[in-house]
C-alpha cells in the first residue's frame, strides 16, 4: 500500500502535465459511476460527457460556478485557508459540517480520485491540487473543471447538461440557466436541475443576484488575464 502510494505521488506530475493541454477523456469519477454513480448510487449504463472548448461556454456560467463555489479563486493558489477557518469553527460551534474546498481541489479529485472524505484521499487531493495549481494557469482550471463537474445523475460537464436541461449547447447559455447548474453543484444527488425544490430555487436565486450579470464580478476579467 505504501509503495503503491508513493509510485502516485512520484508520477502524479506527469498525467497533470499531459492535461494542461489534452482534454480529459474520461475522470475518476465517470469510471466510478458506470458501477455506482455518486448522484444515485446505481450504475450507469452511459455516463454523459461532452468536452468543448473555454471559447464555447457562455461567460455566464464561469461566474455563475466562482460564485457559488470559489469566490476567492484568483486569490489562493489552491486552498482557501479562510474557509477552512470558517468550516472547523462551524464544527467547533455544533453546526453542520460543510465543505471548504476550492474548484482546483475540485479538479483534482474529480479527475483522479473517488468519493469520499478519508484522510488519505484528502491528502491525494492536496498533492494533487498542488501540482495543477503549479502547472496549469487558472483559466485552465475553471475550463477542466465546467467540463467535468457532475451536474446530475451520470451526467458530466456543462455541455452535457445544458443540452439535457435545456435543449442546446453550453455556448448558449444564460445567467438564469447558468446560476441553476451552478446551484446544482455541491449535491447533485439531492439538488436536481430538472425538478428543483425551494431550496434548490433560492440558492440559484442568490447566485443570480451575487452574479451582477450583465457587467458580471472583476474576477473574470482578471481569469482572461491569467
Amino acid at each position: 500500500m505504501l509503495f503503491a502510494i508513493a509510485a502516485f505521488l512520484g508520477l502524479s506530475f506527469v498525467p497533470v502535465a499531459l492535461l494542461r493541454w489534452l482534454p480529459p477523456p474520461t475522470t475518476a469519477f465517470m469510471i466510478v459511476s458506470r458501477f455506482a454513480d455518486p448522484a444515485t448510487g446505481r450504475g450507469c449504463e452511459r455516463v454523459a460527457y461532452d468536452w468543448v472548448p473555454w471559447r464555447e461556454i457562455a461567460p455566464s456560467l464561469p461566474i455563475a460556478v466562482l460564485v457559488a463555489e470559489d469566490q476567492r479563486f484568483l486569490e489562493h493558489d489552491g486552498f482557501d485557508f479562510d474557509a477552512i477557518a470558517d468550516a472547523v469553527q462551524d464544527r467547533l460551534d455544533g453546526r453542520r459540517l460543510r465543505g471548504a474546498s476550492t474548484v482546483s481541489q475540485q479538479v483534482a479529485k474529480n479527475l483522479f480520485l473517488w468519493p469520499g472524505r478519508s484522510f488519505v484521499r484528502k491528502g491525494l487531493e492536496a498533492w494533487l491540487t498542488v501540482w495543477i495549481e503549479a502547472l496549469w494557469p487558472k483559466r485552465r482550471i475553471l475550463e477542466v473543471h465546467l467540463n467535468v463537474a457532475q451536474f446530475g445523475p451520470c451526467l458530466f460537464g456543462a455541455e452535457a447538461a445544458s443540452r439535457r436541461f435545456f435543449g442546446h449547447g453550453a455556448g448558449a447559455l444564460g445567467p438564469d440557466q447558468s446560476a441553476l447548474l451552478a446551484a446544482a453543484l455541491p449535491d447533485p444527488a439531492r439538488l436536481r436541475v430538472d425538478a428543483p425544490g425551494p431550496f434548490m430555487r433560492e440558492r440559484a436565486r442568490r447566485i443570480r443576484r451575487e452574479m451582477r450579470w450583465p457587467e458580471g464580478p472583476a474576477f473574470l476579467q482578471g481569469l482572461e488575464a491569467r
